[in-house]
């Protein structure tokens, strides 16, 4: 059975891990959204970036699939042994630098150990020129652009169901040139947002307050990510000022959609108009939304009418606009004392105003350039929905998603039709791709890949129960404490219990996530670091975040009371439910 080529074991490149990219593509990824995504074009424009703007000698990339990111076992992987060496190259960082982004305090990971080949003064060189742009340029031209073109895109989306099987496909095909640059983009802002935070780091500790670097960077306006969090609130009031809207909601988030659209009720027809430019803006969101076969908030608009339906018993002063704001006004009373701080030390008050400003455009950016791509993704997918549909129709495959199970070259001989039993090719993919879902995959992978036949399955690696006043140490992420019931959350999906107060405890978070932060008093994840989704997005919300929890969703019981240190990064145990207390 073919499936998506896993890499080759190459000595200098031993290093993987899940860290992030599990945010990214937390499932499997399908053929089709591997082949027109990734493959040739997200990849490629990531070795761009690395050669083009970095100074990487393009003989250390492999020049398909280069060494930034590998498939094993069906899971995306980091190159942690790439990003290890290009650090060291830099000027100010260390292979170190990129164990703590990455990974926190986690236990296994392995020393970074120098080879001669590691030093590269060119890309040094470079290297001090791209940082000299990183903390002095605000403008984002590029990045502007790309997120303006995105938006014609979008406007300008073509009538699908109009055009032949041929170009569908040709439509699908032409993005991919876009993927790459926009790409390229994202990287380059992502590696920036670590510039500003390390210099804040740096002088914030110098001037006894090594917390305040954290709370320098909350609040900042602007940040995409969280944008869908605020339009679904103000969806939300509307929802708590109507008693037609609360009885609808009332129904459940099944078929929700549905019933709003069918209501001849006044106060239905504004929240489904407010709703409909909510999808116009925001329906490319949604979960594993990297991957085109991602059932996104246009596919499937009760997924996100759940969320806001888990806002609305929120109380008003639990508002996300009014917490960015007063993190917002608290950022800038620590800016001013920083600056007392440091008066008559010209130097480190110049370092502190760069970071301030790299912290918050770069930051910024990263969400925005994600942004862009995601929506023009979300195009490609809308056209290969239209011809999966048709293609289903015809009897050539069974399912409309079907489609996602072919690769590109498949699809393109299925469209010439020189390809008529594509049908029998889907089941054993679908088999295969269930299969890999089930397991789960080593965070990092050090030397040859393991053989998934030895992987566990999800769920079933034994962990270390916790008791009273026990502590579960993460990575400082967004500051501040909070104390509330425990919700272990595995699926953005999957929240119904999620409860105004109550801290949210999660494997990872992406985008489709931000809406259950609402509601939440503090989040917990399993994995991730400083600049993880689940981070960011705090950071703007305004409530405390602790990542790399190792464990946390299975070791910390459903319904425990809990107190989140964000400062610390500390998850403590306060009370055990009563089911777990008696055990």
């Amino acid at each position: 059975m073919r499936w998506i080529v896993e890499n080759a074991f190459k000595p200098r490149y031993t290093f993987w891990t899940r860290a992030n990219v599990s945010e990214v593509l937390p499932e499997p990824p399908s053929p089709l959204g591997w082949d027109v995504v990734w493959e040739g074009a997200a990849v490629a424009g990531w070795r761009d970036l690395f050669v083009q703007r970095l100074g990487m000698p393009d003989a250390e990339l492999d020049p398909f699939r280069a060494e930034m990111i590998g498939i094993f076992g069906g899971y995306a992987y980091l190159g942690a042994s790439l990003f290890r060496v290009w650090a060291g190259r830099t000027p100010g960082m260390t292979p170190t630098t990129i164990d703590e982004v990455y990974f926190g305090d986690h236990p296994d990971v392995p020393p970074y150990v120098a080879e001669d080949w590691h030093a590269n003064a060119r890309t040094s060189e470079v290297m001090g020129e791209w940082l000299a742009w990183a903390t002095t340029d605000v403008t984002q031209a590029e990045l502007q652009a790309d997120r303006e073109e995105s938006l014609r895109i979008r406007a300008q989306r073509p009538d699908y169901r109009e055009l032949s099987d041929a170009a569908l496909l040709g439509y699908i095909v032409s993005l991919r040139p876009l993927y790459r640059r926009m790409f390229h983009q994202h990287i380059n802002q992502s590696i920036g947002a670590s510039i500003g935070p390390g210099i804040l780091a740096q002088v914030c500790t110098a001037i006894g307050e090594p917390h305040w670097a954290m709370r320098l960077m909350s609040g900042l306006g602007g940040v995409d990510s969280a944008a869908p969090a605020y339009a679904m609130w103000r969806m939300s009031r509307m929802v708590c000022a109507s008693s037609a809207l609360t009885e609808i909601f009332d129904g459940g988030s099944a078929g929700l959609y549905d019933r709003l659209r069918g209501s001849s009720v006044a106060d239905a027809g504004a929240f489904v108009e407010e709703f409909d430019i909510f999808i116009g803006e925001f329906g490319s969101r949604g979960a594993n939304e990297w991957d085109l076969i991602a059932r996104v908030w246009e596919l499937e608009p009760d997924t996100a009418l759940a969320a806001i339906d888990r806002m609305r018993f929120a109380d008003d002063d639990a508002s996300p606009i009014a917490e960015n704001a007063a993190r917002e006004r608290e950022r800038g009373e620590l800016a001013e004392k920083v600056r007392t701080a440091l008066a008559g030390d010209a130097e480190s008050l110049g370092a502190f105003e760069v970071g301030l400003s790299s912290a918050a455009t770069f930051n910024r950016g990263r969400e925005r350039s994600k942004t862009a791509i995601i929506r023009v993704i979300h195009e490609g997918r809308m056209a290969a929905c239209e011809l999966g549909r048709r293609l289903a129709e015809r009897g050539a495959i069974d399912d409309p998603t079907d489609i996602f199970m072919l690769f590109l070259d498949e699809l393109e001989e299925v469209v010439a039709g020189n390809l008529v039993d594509v049908k029998d090719l889907v089941p054993p993919r679908r088999e295969h791709r269930r299969y890999l879902a089930s397991l789960e995959p080593p965070f990092i992978i050090n030397g040859e890949a393991p053989p998934i036949v030895g992987w566990p399955a999800k769920g079933s690696r034994t962990v270390r129960g916790v008791a009273v006043g026990d502590t579960i140490a993460g990575v400082p992420g967004c500051p501040g404490r909070a104390r509330g019931r425990a919700r272990i959350v595995l699926t953005p999906t999957s929240a119904s219990a999620l409860e105004p107060g109550d801290v949210l405890v999660a494997p990872g978070t992406d985008p489709s996530w931000t809406p259950l932060f609402v509601p939440a008093s503090a989040v917990v994840v399993d994995v991730g670091a400083a600049l993880s989704h689940a981070v960011i997005v705090s950071r703007e919300l305004g409530i405390p975040c602790v990542p790399s929890a190792v464990d946390a969703t299975r070791r910390i019981p459903d319904g425990a009371i809990v107190e989140v240190d964000g400062d610390n990064g500390t998850v403590t145990i306060l009370e055990l439910p009563r089911s777990t207390a008696g055990e």
